[in-house]
């Protein structure tokens, strides 16, 4: 990490440590709890998280994809009422299919082939 920010500023470039986030992925088997240092960069302690968005998609600390995924449904489920709102005003089938490709289907094939494997059906 202080190569990292040494190549920032070699580069004449800012690190903004208060917008940077530490995500620890630990999957060891050990039953005690670990302790990790508090990780700093230039002098100031970095946030520690537990799940971050990044670029769209929420990654936990333990890889699962069910803060995604209920972040997606509930996203959805806000456009599907603005769907039925359209469909009580009578709009037409091809306007109803478009909204909803353009709003609902877009929401759910965002970034699909990065979450979707690895998620389970519950």
């Amino acid at each position: 990490v202080a190569d990292l920010a040494l190549w920032y500023q070699d580069n004449s470039l800012l690190l903004n440590v208060t917008k940077t986030k530490e995500l620890i992925v630990d999957f060891r088997r050990a039953q005690q709890q670990r302790t990790y240092t508090p990780l700093r960069i230039n002098g100031t302690t970095v946030d520690r998280v537990s799940s971050f968005k990044y670029l769209g998609v929420h990654i936990t600390e333990d890889l699962t994809w069910t803060t995604h995924t209920a972040a997606l449904v509930r996203k959805a489920r806000q456009c599907l009422y603005y769907l039925r709102q359209l469909r009580k005003f009578r709009v037409s089938l091809r306007i109803l299919q478009c909204f909803y490709s353009g709003a609902v289907g877009s929401i759910l094939s965002a970034n699909i082939s990065i979450w979707f494997g690895n998620s389970s059906a519950q």
